[in-house]
């Protein structure tokens, strides 16, 4: 008889300073007997394991049962709480500003995804397989501090995260490796928040890595729930679309399912986020951490359905931007930092700068101040640095190229590196400290990343930019 399992997740998905978004969902698994490996069950085959069921998780899943999220304090006193049976997600508020915070989730009376949990990854015999991972969630978060409170802030920069971790590839434990840096960023660094730069989810090719377009939430569980599940429970991450996450290099347009497993609507819509938004077609977003910093989320997707290249020239999020990025803004934050996909510049191997970009782009960002921006779809690390500006390009979250760069000169290079990492950035006052980390050392600590200069001469991490 063929045995099925249910491995429940939890998703903090959202956290400003006096409320958070939390969601649930899962995935399952059969296999014929116990001899044999365990499956994961597609999207399309659930209603044989859950009647009726169509999605796993995500702000579009039907509902488990009926929901009761409750926020804890410090004594393990309520000081929040969410009831709802027509959706796997709610908003807790009534919370106060950088505080820390426990919470739980029972559905239909039951604890949601307590005890030790199963993950897929390596097994004994060979191979990957779904079984007992020796750990359970921890179930803590931090409010942001309050809008008008200068706070230091650490934060993770990921992109390009690969092609997931179901087979036993070298993509896959490149994946892997930088997901234990994550966990150790948020366990020994404290960030509070996670950039995506992009292609979060990919098509993988059959037999040899993770199958599927990315249109499935069976797909986002190799690439996305299963390598970062424990981070995702207690750090935010806040996306930016790649080509890989449209219709740019795939044939398949995962637009619609960033909007879900991000749940995009109740926090980048102007229904939610009101002027600080910018979409359809598109998406374009800001968000502040306290008084000191601003993040700025630009869509550099190729725009099929208008008649501009980049979804950024589209005259409605042009003048979004005008007002995301203004001149003299004197009593604004001490950081406004862009984030997007394609960099603005790019020594290669494959690709160059983007030239709609630098046009349209960098005058907006010398104006409004700003002094580091971040960026993916170059499947290798870089720093530019042209006039004034540090450009970070970290697009090696799991794929990588290894042929070096070949337009060092063009590209304002001032470092790369041919590995795959995640950068820490630390913002104190008027300084930014970024380090890219490649791995966990064999004695535990953090492995920083080997960086070279366009000559080939080791460059000494971290990178510091000052606020000016």
């Amino acid at each position: 008889m063929t045995e099925t399992h249910f491995e429940p997740y939890v998703h903090l998905v959202d956290v400003g300073p006096d409320r958070a978004l939390i969601a649930w969902g899962g995935f399952w698994f059969r296999r014929p007997d116990a001899g044999s490996r365990w499956q994961l069950v597609d999207d399309e085959q659930l209603d044989a394991v859950d009647e009726g069921r169509t999605g796993s998780i995500g702000a579009r899943s039907r509902p488990y049962g009926e929901a009761v999220v409750e926020v804890l304090d410090d004594a393990g006193g309520t000081v929040g709480r969410a009831v709802t049976g027509e959706r796997n997600h709610a908003w807790v508020g009534g919370l106060r500003p950088d505080t820390r915070y426990r919470y739980r989730i029972t559905v239909d009376g039951r604890p949601w995804a307590d005890g030790e949990r199963w993950d897929w990854g390596p097994v004994s015999r060979g191979g990957l397989d779904l079984r007992p991972a020796g750990r359970g969630y921890d179930l803590t978060f931090r409010t942001h501090p309050a809008p008008d409170v200068r706070a230091p802030l650490s934060f993770a920069v990921l992109g390009d995260y690969g092609v997931g971790v179901v087979v036993d590839s070298e993509e896959g434990r490149r994946q892997r490796r930088v997901a234990a840096v994550l966990d150790r960023l948020a366990d020994d660094r404290g960030i509070r928040l996670v950039l995506s730069t992009g292609d979060n989810v990919y098509q993988g090719e059959s037999g040899r890595v993770s199958t599927g377009t990315g249109v499935a939430d069976a797909d986002w569980f190799s690439s996305f729930y299963q390598p970062y599940r424990y981070l995702l429970a207690r750090v935010p991450v806040y996306p930016t679309v790649g080509n890989h996450d449209t219709s740019d290099s795939e044939s398949s347009d995962d637009r619609e399912q960033v909007r879900d497993n991000f749940h995009t609507d109740l926090r980048f819509t102007p229904e939610s986020a009101g002027e600080r938004a910018s979409i359809d077609p598109g998406m374009f977003y800001r968000f502040r951490y306290g008084a000191d910093v601003e993040f700025v989320c630009i869509d550099t997707s190729l725009a099929d359905p208008l008649p501009t290249e980049h979804f950024f020239q589209n005259p409605r999020h042009q003048a979004w931007l005008d007002r995301a990025l203004p001149a003299d803004d004197h009593g604004g934050p001490t950081w406004r930092l862009p984030f997007s996909h394609h960099p603005t510049y790019c020594a290669g191997p494959h690709h160059p700068n983007t030239d709609s970009m630098v046009r349209e782009l960098v005058p907006r960002f010398r104006r409004a101040g700003v002094r580091a921006a971040f960026a993916g779809h170059e499947h290798n690390f870089q720093l530019s640095r042209v006039d004034g500006i540090d450009y970070f390009l970290s697009g090696a979250g799991g794929q990588l190229r290894d042929d070096p760069p070949t337009d060092f000169a063009g590209a304002g290079t001032v470092a790369w590196a041919a590995q795959s990492h995640v950068l820490l950035a630390e913002i104190d006052g008027g300084r930014l400290v970024v380090t890219p980390f490649s791995g966990i050392a064999e004695d535990g600590r953090l492995q920083p990343m080997t960086a070279l200069s366009p000559g080939d001469e080791v460059v000494e991490v971290p990178f510091v930019v000052s606020a000016g």
